[in-house]
C-alpha cells in the first residue's frame, strides 16, 4: 500500500536550519542541547510526523512485522477472547503483537496511539474508550498510509473500517424475549450512550418496547460504568421502584450476575418476580443460579476477523488506501433459566 515518505532528522534539521547533530542529540534528550532548542525540535518533529526509530534494521522495507492493538480494558472475558483471536491470526501470519489498554480513558488512549505510532507498527486495531470524543489521534496513521481497523466500540462516521455486531438487533431481541415471557416493566442497565455499542442496544430496547405496546419510562434506564459495584447499585435502584420492574435487560453478564445475586438476597425470585437477560455470554452466566440468559458475543471470531482484514491490507499493498467497510459479526440469543418465567403471559 502507499506509504508517506519517512521524515528523518535531516528533514528536521533542514526545516529548522540547525545541525543534524543538534537534532539527533535533542531527540535523545541530551542535556548538551538547551531547553528552548529542544522545544523547537520536538515541535517540528511532531508537526512533520517524525517517528522514533526503534526498528532501524527494517527501514528499507518500512515494515516491522508488528501490529498494535488498543483495547479499552483488560479485565474482561470478552476482550481476552478478542485478543486470543487476534493473536492466533497474527502469529500465523508472522506478525508480533503489541497490546495497550486505555483503562476507559481518552487521554491514555491518545498516548497509546502515539506510542504505537512511534514504535512503527505496520497496522493498528483499536476499540475506543468510554469518553473518546473523536478520532484525531489516529490521523497520523492515516497520513502515513498505515491501516487502522476499529472493532467493537467504534465511530462509524468517516472513512473507517469497523468490525462490529448488530447492537440494535441484539437489544431488540433481548427485550422482545422478555416481553414474550410476560414482562411489562423492563429495566435497561447499560453504560455510556455516547458509545455505539450501548446506543445501539438502547435503541433496540426502546423499539422492542414500542413494538410490544409498552411505554418507555425514563426511570427504567440505568446508566452506569458497568463495574462490579454497578450490579449492586442497579439492584438497589430496582428494589426502590414502584411499581417494581418485572424484567431487566443488562448489557454485561458480570453486572447482571451481581445484580441477580443482590436481588435474591433481598427476597426477589429470578425469574418469577424479575426475569433477567445479560450480554456477552461470559462463563459466569453458566456458573450462577439460575443460569443467565444472554447474547452470545463471539469475541474470538471478532478478533480473528479484524486481524485477518488488517493483514490482508498489509499483504496486498493496494494502490489506494483501504476504503470504509463495516463488517458485522453474527450474534445469537442464548436462553437459559434467568428469563424463563413459570407464569408466562401474566401481568404481575
Amino acid at each position: 500500500m502507499i506509504r508517506g515518505k519517512e521524515v528523518t532528522i535531516y528533514d528536521i534539521a533542514s526545516a529548522l536550519q540547525i545541525s543534524i547533530a543538534t537534532v539527533s542529540r535533542a531527540l535523545k534528550d541530551d542535556p548538551v542541547v538547551n531547553a528552548k532548542t529542544k522545544r523547537r525540535i520536538f515541535a517540528a518533529a511532531e508537526q512533520m510526523g517524525y517517528r522514533t526509530n526503534h526498528f532501524a534494521r527494517n527501514l528499507r522495507q518500512q515494515q516491522t512485522h508488528t501490529i498494535g492493538i488498543i483495547v479499552h480494558e483488560l479485565n474482561s472475558t470478552f476482550i481476552t477472547s478478542v485478543l486470543a483471536g487476534v493473536e492466533k491470526v497474527t502469529a500465523e501470519a508472522g506478525y508480533d503483537l503489541i497490546i495497550a489498554h486505555s483503562s476507559e480513558g481518552y487521554r491514555k488512549e491518545r498516548a497509546n496511539a502515539k506510542n504505537l505510532f512511534h514504535k512503527r507498527v505496520d497496522g493498528l486495531l483499536a476499540s475506543l474508550a468510554f469518553d473518546t470524543p473523536d478520532l484525531g489521534h489516529f490521523q497520523p496513521y492515516i497520513e502515513k498510509g498505515i491501516p487502522v481497523i476499529f472493532f467493537d466500540r467504534v465511530e462509524q462516521q468517516g472513512n473507517n473500517t469497523v468490525v462490529v455486531i448488530d447492537n440494535y438487533k441484539c437489544g431488540y431481541e433481548a427485550t422482545s424475549h422478555l416481553i414474550a415471557q410476560g414482562c411489562r416493566r423492563i429495566v435497561h442497565v447499560t453504560s455510556s450512550l455516547k458509545r455505539n455499542v450501548y446506543a445501539g442496544r438502547y435503541k433496540g430496547y426502546q423499539d422492542a418496547l414500542a413494538a410490544g405496546g409498552l411505554a418507555f419510562l425514563e426511570e427504567y434506564l440505568i446508566v452506569s460504568d458497568l463495574s462490579s459495584g454497578a450490579g449492586t447499585e442497579a439492584a438497589m435502584k430496582i428494589l426502590t421502584m414502584r411499581p417494581r420492574p418485572d424484567g431487566a435487560f443488562i448489557t454485561n453478564d458480570f453486572v447482571a450476575a451481581v445484580c441477580m445475586r443482590t436481588l435474591k438476597e433481598h427476597g426477589i425470585k429470578v425469574p418469577d418476580d424479575l426475569a433477567i437477560v445479560g450480554f456477552n455470554n461470559d462463563v459466569i452466566g453458566t456458573l450462577i443460579e439460575p443460569t443467565l440468559t444472554t447474547i452470545n458475543y463471539p469475541g474470538i471470531e471478532m478478533g480473528e476477523i479484524a486481524a485477518r482484514n488488517l493483514i490482508r491490507y498489509l499483504k496486498e499493498e493496494p494502490s489506494e488506501p483501504p476504503q470504509a467497510e463495516t463488517i458485522v459479526v453474527r450474534t445469537e440469543l442464548i436462553i437459559r433459566q434467568s428469563s424463563m418465567r413459570k407464569n408466562q403471559g401474566t401481568n404481575k
